[in-house]
């Protein structure tokens, strides 16, 4: 359990020759839309193309956490992370797939903290509803407690490699 959420799933993504190929069709898509007359693809163009790329890919994270497309804010913030490109308004095509790749990290991430924020509140709220039915000992509500956010925890981190 070495790595962090983010780094398991960009090298699950990196590594992933499904997800490349998504990224390709995707930026083959957005030239022809503008009929091959620039070298890369516009900002504008980004919404289309993780529109795409969602369709397209059949990545186990991406299908598993991130069952709509990017927003526009999700995809503003992964441009946002890119190093300024000072030669053209264009993205060429190692820039979209860096950008591709850190729009989908983050979805991903995001979609598993919020299903942590959702699950470990419930699971809590009902161990600790029961122990106040049943009046066990404190120290036995809160290690069922501590157990129980232990397991969904690491359920979820370990559901972040494909």
């Amino acid at each position: 359990m070495g790595l962090s959420a983010s780094k398991r799933v960009e090298n699950s993504l990196s590594n992933s020759g499904d997800f490349d190929s998504a990224c390709d069709s995707a930026f083959s898509h957005c030239l022809a839309l503008t009929q091959h007359a620039f070298q890369g693809v516009f900002p504008y163009q980004l919404k289309t193309a993780s529109d795409y790329i969602h369709a397209n890919t059949t990545h186990a994270l991406v299908r598993k956490w991130v069952p709509a497309p990017p927003d526009r804010t999700q995809i503003d913030a992964a441009l946002r992370r890119l190093p300024p490109n000072h030669d053209d308004d264009t993205l060429p095509l190692p820039l979209f797939k860096k950008w591709a790749h850190h729009l989908y990290t983050d979805a991903v991430v995001s979609a598993a903290t919020k299903a942590l924020m959702v699950r470990l509140p419930v699971g809590v709220a009902g161990i600790v509803g029961i122990g106040a039915v049943t009046r066990p000992p404190a120290q036995l509500v809160g290690t069922f407690v501590g157990a129980y956010s232990l397991g969904v925890a690491l359920s979820i981190f370990l559901g972040l490699s494909a």
